[in-house]
């Protein structure tokens, strides 16, 4: 039921980071469930993780490790090693250990990733045995595999390209993200790997890192729960004939940020539009706030209301509900009488009330698309924010009552 979302566009081949896919059967026989990256040596890495309490031991692990020398990342879904303890964190340093042996690497050079059921037992030697058959079968040309092999409730893989040429040298910018359901990330997305050939230094990829994830990963929600397992990573490799990177200066810092900010923009929009049972991509734009953050508090408030999501669903243009929610976000000393509330390009809306030149009609033809804008004009200020969300279906309640059985 993805909205507006096809099949994947060519994925380029990023030179020193190989993926490679394998079965470990963890939640159904014969599934592709463990993915292992490889990083060329020297290679640089960054990451953003949740700031939920309850991250899962995984996340912890990755943590820790990803500041060091980093050579391969291990990821396998169905099960999310989160709220498993000590003994989750075990398991999770066992299969790095596990992978490390078969690598040749020390175990702090792996990074581990889990997606799936909450609360689990990782079923550590179902993984153990994949781990050999996922390292014969890495190739530079697996990103499509790998996007199909971190999916969960997904209904198809995501990613994205970007290429570019700076004094003769061709860099490329390749990225897969999953994530449908528990979306309201705190930091990045359920998980995203992003890897260019660029050499950059590790402070300013981290900087580069947060920043992307801070305008795409971070402006989506689906039903505004924050995952226990969101990590988003960024790998240099170093292999293209270039410079290293070591200020956030300067043309081809430049050309890599647009090309791993539109990377994150399209893979972030894409689990948008994929999101679980969804029919409408939504687009919530705030404009004319005091600050970036009561923009925000505006957006959310209108992107997590469940009479909006279901009103969207319905393709029913009940825009009371817009302004009460709103009128509720907690912005501070609310003008109403300033505020106008846009469908597309009708203006439902104006100075806190119905606008004189709204037809039901007009605001019925908006919410009959699959792609819908509510714009918000607060008029307190500057400051601008946009949020990517969906409406609520049956379907997403029917995926997660069912998500156990």
């Amino acid at each position: 039921m993805a909205v507006g979302l096809g099949p994947l566009s060519t994925l380029h081949p990023v030179p020193g980071f190989e993926l490679g896919i394998a079965s470990a059967g963890i939640k159904r026989p014969g599934r592709k469930d463990v993915v292992v990256m490889r990083c060329a040596e020297g290679s640089s890495v960054a990451g953003v993780f949740t700031l939920n309490a309850f991250c899962a031991a995984p996340v912890i692990l990755a943590k820790k490790r990803v500041s060091g020398s980093v050579r391969y990342l291990l990821t396998n879904t169905g099960n999310a090693n989160a709220g498993t303890g000590e003994p989750g964190l075990q398991n999770a340093m066992r299969t790095c250990a596990s992978l490390a042996k078969l690598a040749g690497v020390d175990e702090s050079e792996v990074l581990p990733f889990s997606t799936g059921v909450i609360g689990e037992p990782l079923p550590v030697e179902k993984i153990e045995g994949a781990l050999q058959a996922a390292l014969d079968n890495l190739s530079e040309n697996n990103w499509a595999d790998a996007a199909t092999g971190i999916m969960t409730t997904d209904t198809l893989p995501k990613g994205a390209s970007r290429q570019f040429i700076h004094e003769g040298v061709t860099v490329t910018v390749t990225g897969i993200s999953k994530g449908a359901g528990m979306i309201k990330p705190n930091m990045a997305t359920m998980l995203g790997y992003i890897a260019t050939d660029a050499k950059v230094a590790q402070g300013v990829l981290q900087d580069l890192l947060r920043d992307a994830a801070n305008k795409s990963f971070n402006r989506i929600t689906i039903d505004g729960d924050t995952s226990t397992n969101d990590c988003c990573m960024l790998i240099a490799t170093g292999k293209a004939a270039l410079p290293e990177i070591t200020q956030a200066s300067g043309a081809l810092f430049a050309a890599l940020k647009q090309a791993v900010f539109e990377v994150c923009m399209e893979v972030a929009q894409a689990i948008v539009r994929d999101g679980e049972g969804a029919t409408k991509f939504v687009t919530v734009q705030v404009n004319g706030g005091a600050t970036h953050q009561e923009c925000l508090d505006v957006g959310y408030a209108v992107a997590h209301s469940p009479l909006i999501k279901t009103a969207l669903f319905a393709s029913d243009p009940n825009w009371g509900r817009i302004l009460a929610a709103v009128g509720r976000a907690g912005v501070a000393q609310l003008d109403v009488s300033k505020i106008d509330v846009f469908l597309g390009d009708v203006c439902i809306a104006s100075k806190g009330c119905r606008a004189a030149t709204y037809t039901e009609e007009q605001g019925a033809a908006v919410m009959a698309e699959e792609e819908i804008t509510i714009r918000i004009e607060l008029g307190r200020g500057t400051c601008s924010e946009t949020i990517w969300t969906t409406d609520l279906s049956h379907e997403y309640v029917k995926i997660n009552a069912e998500y156990r059985t």
